[in-house]
């Protein structure tokens, strides 16, 4: 194992060390998003670009509240370790998978016998409604797999081990890259190919990196051998991961309220945000991903009482994210229609001329997303979930009643919703840092 200790030496080199493994975990895990999307939209197609592209928003909705309490559970877990209280640890672990695995069967049942209703709450085109059902079905049987992943990777990386998960995803791209291609490229299996795809590489990550961790990390045996899910290690769970859950789930309600408003619009327009979504994630994913290991970075050294460990911490964290966001977003502006093509062929320019408007809108201001997520991965470590849930609540609520207001009117259509984006990260920032300045910066 990979194990790190957050809690000593240089802050900035500390902190980076343990993020840029999670960073390039997240970049492969939306490089085989990436695949599905392009091999969709070149093999098979623009309306099964657009089937995929709102399955691809339903599944993040539905797998949001597992995230959401394997993160909670990941502070809990870091607390621990931070902390030196082993017998702590491993009450956290039995009480932590069961509610994983409870959730994730749960999820899965509900999932597969809503399906149809789900379409139709989606507002997703006749045309299409049979090639969305039959890969939604696929994908819905993944979701153990993700529970799966998710929680051992947060509990490697609340050790400090973020090397693991980042090898097994990495494994996990290559096959569902090399089994993408092969479904739908030269089997022209369509939508289902890629959906099939992604469900054998979740399990592989799955299942692999439950393996590895059980046989290489004693206390997690420990934990397992001796499973006890006691009162105060349940309560502590459920404590840390409710609202962090409640959150996922607001923030993903949201997007997919959004997606279903986009499904309004048409294939077109449908197309051109399944493409733009992905380009879109890809590139500010890094800077999700730097503040998670950001909150894990805050818990240990939280846990171990470090004050001063923290609040350096914040000051590296905010200018490094904020460095990526300006570079990122330069380059997306003049990459955009490039980026494009990659997904979209040529011939479609209503599809590319849609994508490159959205991609040029959101684009110049992913300093609000990251800012926003530094704020989400402090305020969880810090043990104050609900603030994280108030910011979702502003950057989303803000997103879903402007995107229905501003689309209405006619000058503006569908990009009044792309519009919406950017004013609701905005808004949260400000009320996040405003509440920091007048509640923690002193109290820290």
């Amino acid at each position: 194992m990979f194990q790190k200790d957050l809690t000593k030496g240089p802050v900035f080199q500390t902190m980076c060390a343990f993020a840029l493994p999670m960073i390039l975990g997240n970049l492969l895990q939306q490089g085989y998003n990436l695949v599905d999307t392009w091999v969709v939209g070149r093999f098979v197609g623009p309306g099964a670009l657009a089937a995929v592209g709102s399955a691809f928003a339903l599944m993040t909705f539905l797998t949001s509240v597992l995230l959401g309490l394997c993160m909670g559970s990941g502070v809990v877990f870091s607390l621990c370790f931070g902390s030196r209280n082993p017998q702590r640890l491993q009450s956290s672990i039995a009480s932590a998978f069961a509610l994983t695995a409870a959730l994730g069967g749960l999820l899965t049942a509900c999932a597969l016998l809503g399906v149809d209703g789900i379409i139709r709450w989606m507002n997703i085109p006749g045309e299409i409604a049979a090639m969305a059902r039959e890969y939604l079905i696929l994908v819905f049987w993944g979701i153990p797999a993700i529970a799966l992943y998710n929680f051992f990777g947060a509990y490697l990386k609340a050790l400090g081990d973020s090397v693991v998960p980042l090898l097994f995803l990495g494994l996990s791209t290559a096959l569902n890259i090399g089994l993408d291609i092969l479904l739908v490229a030269v089997w022209r299996q369509g939508a289902a190919g890629a959906a099939a795809a992604t469900v054998i590489a979740q399990y592989i990550s799955g299942i692999g990196i439950a393996l590895y961790t059980l046989w290489k990390n004693q206390p997690l045996r420990q934990a397992f051998k001796s499973f006890r899910v006691e009162k105060a290690g349940l309560g502590e769970i459920v404590r840390y991961s409710f609202l962090t859950c409640l959150q996922q789930s607001v923030m993903n309600l949201g997007i997919l309220m959004v997606q279903g408003l986009v499904n309004s619009f048409g294939t077109t327009v449908m197309a051109a945000f399944a493409a733009g979504v992905k380009i879109d994630s890809f590139a500010y994913m890094p800077a999700q991903e730097f503040g998670n290991a950001f909150s894990t970075f805050i818990a240990q050294n939280r846990g171990a009482g470090e004050t001063g460990r923290i609040k350096k911490g914040v000051r590296w964290g905010v200018l490094t994210s904020v460095s990526y966001c300006l570079l990122v977003s330069l380059a997306l502006w003049f990459l955009a229609k490039p980026l494009m093509l990659i997904f979209v062929d040529a011939s479609q320019t209503a599809i590319i001329a849609q994508g490159v408007q959205y991609l040029r809108i959101i684009g110049p201001f992913y300093c609000g997303i990251g800012c926003l997520f530094l704020l989400y991965g402090l305020y969880r470590a810090l043990g104050r979930p609900a603030v994280s849930v108030v910011l979702t609540i502003i950057s989303l609520g803000t997103r879903v009643a402007l995107s229905y207001v501003l689309s209405a009117i006619p000058a503006l259509g569908v990009i009044g919703i792309w519009w919406s984006i950017p004013i609701g990260w905005a808004l949260a920032d400000a009320a996040g840092l405003l509440l920091y300045q007048r509640t923690c910066v002193h109290n820290l």
